[in-house]
C-alpha cells in the first residue's frame, strides 16, 4: 500500500486558463512512473493533495474522470501560497500528487436512476469528472440534468465540453449566470438555486440530486430540493471546501465526531442532519 504521507510525482503535460480573471487554471498531470497511475486508483468525486516541495500542499477534487486514462486534470483557483506558485509552474516542472483521497459519489446506489448534478463556481470539477464518468457509461443512467451557474459567461468552467454537452441528447444541460449584459447570452439568467426551482425535475423514488458549491449555494439549493420533494437520503452533497490533510491527522476538518476527509467529503443531507450545523 502506497505511504499515504508520499506524494506520486508526476509531470505538468498542460495548462489551461479557464477564466476571463485568469485565477482558474487546469492543470494536465502524467505520473512520471507509469506504475503509479495503475496505482492511483480513484472515482469520480474525490480529491487529492497537490504537493510542491518547499511550498506546501492543497487539497483539490478531481476533476478527471476514471474513464480518462494517462492523465489526471485538477482546476486551481488562485488564492493562497501553493496555488500562486502552482499558477506560476510551467509545462514540464515535476512535483507531487498525494491521494485519491476522501469517499465518492455513491454510484452503485445511483445506478439505474435519474441524477442531477448541481454546481456552481469553480466546485464544478469533481462534477466535471461525474460528467464524464456517466456519459461513458450511459446506458447505466436514467435522465441525466446538469444544472451548473457563474456569476458572469466569463468565469464558467470547461467552455468547450458545456457546448458539446449540450449538442447531445442524452443529458439536459441548464447553464445559467448570475448576470450578463451579453446581447449574445443564449442561456439562463439567475442564481443557481433559482434555476434549480425552475429546472430540475421533481423527487421521486428513482432520482438522486448531487449538490457540489459554495457554502451559500448550498445553502439556498436545499430548501428547493426538499419542496421539489426530494428525499434527504437522496440529496447528496460534498464538502470538499473543509478538507485539510486529507487523512485526518490535523483534525481541521472534523464536523463533531466525523473528520470530513475520512468519514466524506460526500454526505447525504440526511447524514448531515445528524451532524453539528458547521459546515
Amino acid at each position: 500500500m502506497q505511504n499515504p504521507y508520499l506524494p506520486y510525482p508526476v509531470r505538468i503535460s498542460e495548462i489551461i486558463t479557464e477564466t476571463e480573471d485568469r485565477n482558474l487554471k487546469t492543470f494536465k498531470y502524467v505520473f512520471i512512473d507509469p506504475e503509479d497511475e495503475e496505482k492511483f486508483d480513484y472515482q469520480a468525486g474525490q480529491f487529492a493533495e497537490l504537493s510542491i516541495a518547499g511550498k506546501g500542499e492543497i487539497p483539490i477534487g478531481i476533476a478527471s474522470s476514471p474513464v480518462e486514462k494517462g492523465f489526471l486534470k485538477f482546476t486551481v483557483n488562485k488564492v493562497g501560497l501553493v496555488s500562486t506558485h502552482l499558477h506560476n509552474m510551467k509545462v514540464g516542472d515535476v512535483m507531487g500528487i498525494r491521494g485519491p483521497l476522501g469517499n465518492w459519489y455513491p454510484w452503485d446506489i445511483m445506478e439505474g436512476k435519474n441524477v442531477v448534478i448541481i454546481g456552481g463556481g469553480f466546485a464544478f470539477t469533481t462534477l466535471r469528472s461525474s460528467i464524464v464518468y456517466m456519459l461513458a457509461n450511459r446506458d447505466r443512467f436514467k435522465e441525466i440534468h446538469v444544472i451548473y451557474g457563474a456569476r458572469t459567461p466569463g468565469m464558467l468552467l470547461y467552455v468547450d465540453e458545456l457546448k458539446e454537452w449540450e449538442k447531445r441528447d442524452d443529458i439536459h444541460m441548464h447553464i445559467t449566470v448570475d448576470a450578463t449584459d451579453d446581447p449574445d447570452w443564449k442561456y439562463n439568467k439567475g442564481f443557481v438555486p433559482t434555476i434549480t426551482d425552475q429546472k430540475a425535475p421533481p423527487g421521486t423514488d428513482d432520482t438522486y440530486a448531487i449538490i457540489c458549491g459554495p457554502p451559500i449555494m448550498i445553502k439556498f439549493t436545499q430548501p428547493v430540493l426538499e419542496k421539489l420533494d426530494y428525499a434527504h437520503d437522496h440529496i447528496i452533497m460534498s464538502l470538499e471546501n473543509r478538507m485539510k490533510c486529507g487523512i485526518g491527522i490535523c483534525g481541521h476538518c472534523n464536523i463533531g465526531r466525523h473528520f470530513v476527509c475520512k468519514d466524506g467529503p460526500v454526505f447525504t443531507l440526511n447524514q448531515l442532519n445528524n451532524m453539528p450545523k458547521e459546515y
